[in-house]
């Protein structure tokens, strides 16, 4: 990363406006008990997830500080900056926040961003709280100070995996957006399929910056391929892109499977109108969306979400269709309460933040680039092991973190899209894997035949998942699999025999189709396979006397022929 770290610093030449209030001293404090508490929260405003958490935010702001109970009349603060989609303007602010004695940071919303601000918060020990950076490899051993406090795509692609093992398929196709965050993402996706014993059979990257002809051209090589199980990881911007593209390839119809991450439920329930707009596009389409179990705390946040949104745009003096809450709402706004309570713990510790200068920047100072700014958080360490200990439940779910720095329990609910809505299938947990009942329920009822010994009890979650509707509004499970269309055919040799020949009998003088018992087994037997096998039949014989089949066996043992198998009576 030094040449990463050589670019961060480089950014501060232009001047980005960093305070230098903190370098007048040694050690600047913020007392025990202050007026206000300063966080900064990184956000791409005009982002599915960010146009939301940006209204989740500021609602638990309101609520935090409007609780006697938290903080003992201590405000929080924060400070919101637009990201747009740009990872260096990411970056910027994060500087800009971390030179202005900012305890910790609710963010950054993308993985690629969290990557390298990450490496600036070992530095200066200043928490970061993502709701969104999903990349697996944003790990406490690297990244100490690098909370998510959201779901790991470790457990998504765990997810995806159960599904491709229960349909008992075993080739994937894996198209996805070419950065960390994808790259990452399809590499524990290849790992949990190697635990079911499937593999990815070809990787199609697209550039974070795809265009629809680039896009065309990555789908059209998949066609190509033998298989027909695509896994679609991408950004929740240009998602549908792919999937209209996908569309006038015909790579919507009978025999495709597509499964989406969660980029496409956050997508539907952001915009409630959009299914009905797009919902020709996706029929028969599986998609995941990260469980949350019910809650009267959920249950309130729910109702009130309406006044938010509407609160919000006319602060904004905008007028838009209903904003809805997907997932990553609820956990934006846990995470301001997270941080506040490990705030307030912080303070009964008589705790104090004090931030100093780094003394590997002492060195730098003065100039435009103001690296003396940046100032170590001396209670980020404190302040870190209180956010990692916190034990509360919150909008979405028990907010409690393992040894991996995990949140515990993480679970998805499986989608499939069907004529203008949607219907729920079933659900994944890493406990319990696919199952009909909500996670919590299943735990509950696992618990309830342990204490009761009901070994033979009846168990409704017997059955995994409900059926699907797949694309082509197909209710038979795709075979998965078909032969590539730069696939040679199988050659089948099949006598022209005078005798017997309701066993086999050319259709007609010239045919290359034929009819007959021993036909009928060989169509029926191609049937039964996970795969379609495209073949051809190759007649043998003159057709005035029976031809000898010891004849034709002789011609494939020489290799005068290519003829695979031999059709007899």
């Amino acid at each position: 990363m030094s040449t990463v770290w050589v670019v961060l610093l480089m950014v501060l030449a232009i001047n980005i406006g960093i305070s230098s209030n903190a370098i007048s001293s040694n050690v600047s404090s913020i007392s025990t008990r202050p007026e206000v508490v300063n966080v900064g929260a990184l956000i791409c405003f005009n982002s599915m997830i960010g146009k939301v958490a940006k209204v989740a935010i500021n609602a638990a702001v309101e609520d935090v500080n409007a609780d006697p109970t938290i903080l003992n009349g201590t405000k929080l603060k924060v400070a919101m900056q637009d990201t747009k989609t740009s990872d260096f303007l990411g970056i910027v602010e994060a500087l800009r926040f971390m030179g202005n004695d900012t305890v910790a940071i609710i963010g950054p919303q993308f993985s690629v961003t969290a990557h390298v601000i990450s490496h600036i918060a070992n530095e200066l020990q200043v928490p970061l709280l993502s709701f969104a950076a999903t990349d697996y490899t944003l790990a406490p051993r690297q990244f100490p100070f690098f909370v998510r406090t959201t779901q790991s795509d470790a457990f998504q692609m765990a997810a995806v995996a159960e599904l491709v093992g229960y349909y008992e398929w075993r080739d994937v196709i894996a198209i996805y957006v070419d950065d960390d965050f994808g790259r990452n993402g399809i590499t524990a996706l290849g790992d949990k399929l190697a635990e079911k014993r499937c593999k990815i059979s070809y990787k199609a990257p697209l550039s974070p910056n795809a265009e629809p002809n680039e896009i065309t051209r990555t789908l059209v090589q998949v066609t190509y391929m033998e298989s027909r199980i695509l896994i679609l990881h991408v950004y929740n911007g240009w998602g549908m892109t792919v999937i209209n593209e996908a569309k006038a390839l015909q790579m919507m119809e009978t025999g495709y499977v597509w499964i989406t991450t969660d980029w496409l439920s956050t997508n539907l329930d952001t915009e409630p109108s959009l299914l009905s707009e797009i919902s020709d596009d996706i029929q028969g389409v599986l998609t995941l969306r990260m469980y949350t179990p019910d809650s009267p705390l959920k249950t309130k946040f729910l109702s009130k979400w309406a006044n938010l949104t509407r609160a919000a745009e006319i602060s904004n003096g905008s007028s838009s269709d209903s904003l809805g809450l997907n997932t990553y709402g609820l956990y934006a706004y846990d995470s301001v309460w997270l941080l506040a309570r490990a705030i307030d713990s912080f303070f009964k510790q008589n705790g104090s933040f004090s931030f100093s200068n780094d003394p590997s920047l002492i060195d730098m100072s003065g100039g435009n680039m103001k690296l003396d700014a940046l100032s170590i958080s001396l209670g980020g360490k404190t302040l870190l092991k209180n956010i990692t200990s916190v034990n509360t439940t919150g909008v979405s779910g028990p907010i409690v973190f393992n040894s991996d720095m995990e949140r515990i329990d993480p679970a998805y609910e499986v989608i499939n899209v069907i004529g203008t809505g949607t219907r729920r299938i079933g659900y994944w947990s890493n406990s319990s894997g696919l199952s009909i009942l909500p996670p919590d329920r299943k735990a509950l009822q696992k618990k309830q035949q342990h204490q009761t010994n009901a070994a033979t009890a009846a168990d409704n979650s017997s059955q995994r998942l409900y059926s699907v509707i797949w694309p082509g509004q197909s209710t038979q499970r795709p075979r998965g699999w078909v032969f590539p269309n730069n696939g040679k055919k199988l050659r089948i040799g099949v006598p022209i025999r005078v005798s017997n020949r309701e066993f086999v009998a050319r259709s007609s003088e010239g045919s290359e189709a034929f009819t007959g018992y021993c036909i009928d087994v060989f169509t029926a037997a191609l049937d039964q396979l996970q795969y379609g096998v495209p073949y051809k039949f190759l007649p043998f014989g003159d057709g005035h006397t029976n031809p000898s089949n010891t004849d034709l066996l002789r011609m494939i043992t020489k290799g005068v022929s290519s003829t695979l198998l031999v059709v007899i009576n």
